[in-house]
Order: structure tokens, then C-alpha cells, then sequence
């Protein structure tokens, strides 16, 4: 669906480029997260895919053409939730979803189905200035949704939610891929994109470090442990053994047959792990661009 080749970018005025030579695909009907800390370029890369920002380098194509952000229906194929959101703040969520409704020629859907979605409903008639910042980020997800675009281009759509909200939103999202969306997911939750996308890219400094299916990245480069959870209620211990051999191994016998043992999973390292010692930045790190 997209494909980018040798993405360069540069600010006027500046020396230094924020972007410097990306390469990616993203195969149609899959999430592709993006995730760096504030300043790696993740913002600039998101504008020029979405036609926001002239003047780059190399190549973005739209199902094999070049990006044309002119080209009759091009705005009206996407959906995007920006990370800060702006609604009218005088009109209430219901209000401001049917006049961003009225801009497209599209037949969209009620508008209570949307609000149903992200348990917004209780709240439809209240003003978005009284709204809290969960609330808004759910009602900025409706307004990406309501023209059913085929590509969305979601920033932080988890930022501020509870848990369970949280996990709702994930939901929803993963319910567009299964109906054929494609999805360009910026977030710094590990645990959205671990769960979520079907492959991510690690954006430091302007490059990409790593771009690959988050469950080859966990299993990297390392040997895998079995962490035991063992003993009495109220002193409990734990215990990291190596994988390799485990069902031949002394001391994890010994603590199976001894009847105490409360736990078992393996561990693995953790798509932040990677981010840090391929980066050497954590994703909190760094100015936004």
C-alpha cells in the first residue's frame, strides 16, 4: 500500500536533515508501528506520507504511484488522529462529529455508532471544553473512522486512557485491520505495539535502526531464560534457569519435584530492550519533530 524509498528531509534554515534515507513498506491490511523517542523524526515522516510537507528527498508511492497529495480523492482515502487533537469546544462531541461528517460526500455512519464504539455516548451531549483528555482522544479516533478511509495514520491513540479504555482502543483498531486497513501507528507503548502491529521500525536520530515483526525482534540475540516462582505463601522466591536444556537440568527438577513451584513462563527480551541497545536512547529521550 505504501512504500517509501531513501526518505530525506530537511527544515529551511537548517544544516542538519531530521530525516536521512528511509526505507519501508507497508503491505495493505497490516498496522506498521512507528516508534522513536521525540525528536527522531517521527512526526516529519508522518506530514510528507500524509501530504503535509513538501520539499523531501527520495521516493513515497501510494500502491506503486508517486505521492500526489493534489490528486482528486487523496485527503478523502485517509484518516488521521494527530497526537493533539482540536475540536470545537463550544459544540458537543455528537455536534462536532456531524459537522466533520457534512465535509465529506461520502455516506458516513451514524454518528452513534462511532460514539458507541469508544463508550463515548454518555458524554455525546456534553461540550468538548468539559471533556477530559481520554475523552478527547477517543472522540479524535471517531473523527478518523467516520469516512471508513482505507489508510489511517493514528498518533498516540492510547495516550491517557485508562487500562481498560485502553485496551477497548486496541480493540477497535486491530477490528480495522481484519477489515482490510492500513494502519500507520506512532506511539511509545511497547505494549500497543507488541500487540498490535505486524511489523515496526525503530526511528533514531533520523534512520531507521531495525524494521521488523515485533516477535522477531524479542527473540534476537539472546538466550532465553525460564523464570520459577517457588515456595511458601508470603516468601516466595524467583529463579532464572536457562532455557536451553531445561527438561535435563539439576536444579529445575529439583524444584519441580519439590511441589512449591506457584509459577512458569519463559522470558524474553522486550521490544524496548532492543529499542535501547540498538539505540542507545530510551523512547522518552529527545526533542519533538
Amino acid at each position: 500500500m505504501i512504500e517509501v524509498k531513501n526518505l530525506t528531509f530537511t527544515y529551511p534554515g537548517n544544516e542538519e536533515p531530521v530525516l536521512k534515507g528511509l526505507d519501508f513498506a507497508i503491505p495493505r491490511g497490516t498496522i506498521f508501528g512507528f516508534l522513536g523517542p521525540s525528536g527522531a523524526g517521527k512526526s516529519t515522516t508522518q506530514k510528507i506520507l500524509m501530504g503535509l510537507l513538501r520539499g523531501y528527498g527520495g521516493q513515497v508511492s501510494y500502491e506503486g504511484k508517486e505521492l500526489n497529495p493534489k490528486e482528486e480523492g487523496f485527503y478523502s482515502r485517509l484518516g488521521v488522529a494527530f497526537d493533539v487533537p482540536r475540536f470545537y469546544g463550544k459544540m458537543t462531541g455528537r455536534e462536532n462529529l456531524r459537522f466533520f461528517a457534512s465535509l465529506y460526500g461520502e455516506r458516513t455512519p451514524p454518528v452513534d455508532e462511532l460514539l458507541e464504539a469508544v463508550e463515548l455516548t454518555e458524554g455525546a451531549d456534553r461540550k468538548v471544553q468539559a471533556y477530559s483528555k481520554g475523552m478527547v482522544i477517543r472522540l479524535n479516533l471517531c473523527r478518523a473512522l467516520m469516512h471508513d478511509p482505507p489508510i489511517l495514520f493514528l498518533d498516540e491513540p492510547t495516550s491517557g486512557l485508562d487500562p481498560g479504555l485502553a485496551r477497548k482502543v486496541r480493540e477497535l483498531i486491530a477490528e480495522q485491520r481484519t477489515r482490510g486497513k492500513t494502519i500507520f501507528l506512532t506511539t511509545h507503548s511497547m505494549e500497543t505495539a507488541d500487540e498490535l502491529c505486524d511489523s515496526v521500525a525503530f526511528l533514531a536520530k533520523g534512520k531507521i535502526a531495525l524494521c521488523d515483526a515485533p516477535v522477531n525482534i524479542r527473540n534476537r540475540n539472546r538466550e532465553k531464560d525460564v523464570v520459577l516462582t517457588w515456595g511458601k505463601e508470603g516468601s516466595y522466591q524467583e529463579e532464572a534457569l536457562p532455557l536451553k536444556g531445561i527438561h535435563k537440568n539439576p536444579r529445575f527438577l529439583s524444584l519441580m519435584e519439590g511441589g512449591d513451584v506457584r509459577s512458569l513462563h519463559s522470558r524474553e527480551t522486550t521490544l524496548e530492550d532492543m529499542f535501547i541497545a540498538l539505540t542507545g536512547q530510551s523512547l522518552g529521550e529527545g526533542e519533538r519533530l
